[in-house]
């Protein structure tokens, strides 16, 4: 279970010093799929990447199952089991995708059981394993190879930050049937993705609406999503996507 205690997040600009996040507590369970939504630039990739150890809290707490973690580093919150999966995955010229999934389990696999994982996200395994991890991919092969590495990391919590950003269609549907299998073969552990597209929330069991940096709402996916698409929103200003 991760805790978050009165979390807070500042920031220097040119106009002085500027809040992001704003006293935010809230509970992320175990076992459960979480999505955090809301407008754009209401806090919740910054909430992603506090987490996740990207960005330190100007105050408050983060646990882990108990465990304060916020002066962990984001190498060191990985080996406690927490995953992450950027909005835009990283390229990286040169390593194969084996190669990127040996080095998210932290053993060289055998060849069959990289593959498993590719095979998971639905990605025919022949034609990638060897695949260099760059510009030849597409947007939505990224991702899926990206949740195949989060996968072999087998992490206690996995945080996708709005993984429907930049992909077509298409695979934005695949994503989709992703995550409901993560959620049916959930076990131990908790998924948290930052999202505002309707698809996903629905597959949420717990929704967490974010607005100007503070926690508006969080309940389950049936009380709160109608009223975030509902015509006399309870948050008029949180609009839910329903196209990619």
């Amino acid at each position: 279970m991760l805790e978050l205690r009165n979390i807070t997040f500042d920031v220097n600009d040119e106009g002085g010093e500027k809040e992001i996040i704003r006293d935010v507590s809230l509970t992320i369970p175990d076992n459960k799929l979480v999505v955090i939504t809301g407008p754009n630039g209401g806090g919740k990739s910054t909430m992603a990447r506090l987490i996740a150890g990207i960005e330190k809290p100007s105050s408050g707490q983060i646990f882990l199952n108990g465990e304060d973690i916020t002066e962990l580093s984001i190498t060191e919150r990985a080996k406690k089991g927490i995953g992450f999966a950027f909005q835009q995955p990283v390229r990286f010229k040169g390593l194969q995708v084996i190669d990127l999934i040996r080095l998210a389990a932290g053993q060289r696999l055998k060849v069959v059981d990289a593959c498993e994982y590719l095979s998971k996200v639905g990605l025919c395994a022949r034609d990638y394993i060897n695949r260099e991890v760059n510009s030849s991919l597409s947007g939505g092969e990224l991702k899926r190879i990206e949740i195949a590495t989060v996968l072999a990391k087998a992490p206690t919590l996995a945080i996708f930050d709005e993984p429907e950003a930049g992909i077509d269609l298409w695979s934005f549907q695949n994503l989709i049937e992703v995550f409901q299998r993560m959620r049916e073969n959930i076990k131990d552990s908790s998924i948290l993705i930052i999202s505002h597209q309707e698809r996903i929330l629905n597959i949420a069991d717990e929704i967490i609406v974010v607005r100007d940096g503070r926690l508006v709402r969080q309940g389950g996916k049936d009380e709160v999503l109608p009223e975030l698409i509902g015509t006399a929103s309870a948050i008029p200003s949180c609009r839910v996507a329903t196209e990619v």
